[in-house]
């Protein structure tokens, strides 16, 4: 088993998957709020 070694571990993978997570996240509210204004407006 390798010895630990704190702060040495490269993160850059995880934070651009959350990067890209939150970018995800954020389109797709907007594009539902889109839809749903869309909605609330053209339809009775």
């Amino acid at each position: 088993m390798a010895d630990h070694k704190h702060g040495e571990m490269d993160t850059k993978v995880q934070t651009d998957t959350f990067d890209g997570f939150m970018n995800v996240m954020k389109l797709m509210t907007i594009i539902i709020l889109g839809i749903l204004i869309f909605m609330a407006i053209f339809t009775s």
